[in-house]
């Protein structure tokens, strides 16, 4: 089955999404926000043309917006197709032909900090054949969840897919919880929502939801003046809502000693039941 019309990805070498970022825990406590932000879909293979779209943005070099292959991946500034691919290797998916685009956010006067980045993988025919999900935590520690798509992930209305929590985030939530996906691939909106589940069930939602423009100085200068300093916002917002929910009585769970770089599919627990977000 070919993915509908409209989650036919972007043929640029970059697409700049603006949206809102949301955040709600359900329980023990209740504790919601939102921010709002701008992030980027880099075509991997197209980084030498993006390099060239703005007179404000460089990929490698230093400028007001940038992109550097170090910020992924093995972070030792090695290609990020050739990293992509090579995951995707041991989860036994072949993309040869096609192209791996990368949603994240870019650096910002240099710095930047990406919770989650996610690698959209589409094949020869333009089929979307697996996602990379890339999480790093403020502890320096990153873990990749390889997800190539299997039957049934795909639908009318996106895609669904789940995986057990295997790597530490937030500090105050427990290990033993599943994640269960629910994704809008990137086209003239992109969205994604990430339900955590306990036993018990959902404890915490996470989304984004953004619209697309075209990667211009004009549009690049327009959501820096929107949203000035984006990356170090993000990491002061952390700090501040995890001292909110300090205040209002949860406490640290103990940071266990951090996985394999990369984890490939793992069976469904059946004890953390099915939540529909």
């Amino acid at each position: 089955m070919r993915h509908p019309s409209a989650f036919t990805p972007p043929t640029a070498c970059a697409s700049l999404y603006t949206g809102t970022v949301m955040h709600a825990r359900m329980k023990p406590v209740v504790h919601r926000f939102t921010y709002r932000v701008f992030s980027l879909l880099i075509d991997l293979g197209q980084l030498d043309a993006l390099d060239r779209a703005s007179s404000v943005f460089s990929v490698t070099r230093w400028n007001l917006l940038s992109f550097s292959e170090r910020d992924h991946g093995a972070r030792d500034g090695s290609p990020l197709r050739a990293h992509v691919d090579g995951l995707l290797a041991k989860a036994g998916c072949d993309i040869a032909g096609g192209r791996v685009l990368l949603w994240c956010y870019p650096r910002v006067l240099g710095f930047v900090f990406n919770p989650l980045a996610i690698y959209y993988c589409y094949d020869a025919g333009g089929e979307l054949a697996a996602l990379v999900y890339e999480v790093r935590n403020t502890f320096g520690e990153t873990h990749s969840y390889v997800a190539p798509i299997e039957g049934g992930e795909r639908g009318p209305e996106g895609l669904r897919q789940d995986r057990d929590k295997l790597f530490y985030v937030s500090p105050f939530l427990d290990m033993t919880m599943r994640y269960r996906f629910r994704l809008l691939p990137p086209g003239e909106r992109l969205n994604v929502r990430i339900l955590e589940t306990d036993a018990d069930g959902p404890i915490l939602a996470a989304t984004f939801a953004g619209t697309r423009s075209d990667v211009t100085t004009r549009n690049l200068l327009g959501a820096f003046l929107r949203i000035p300093l984006l990356t170090f916002k993000i990491v002061a917002a952390i700090h501040w809502e995890a001292l909110r929910l300090w205040i209002k009585g949860l406490r640290l769970r103990k940071r266990p000693a951090p996985p394999a770089p990369a984890s490939y599919r793992v069976p469904r627990d059946t004890a953390i039941p099915e939540a529909r977000p």
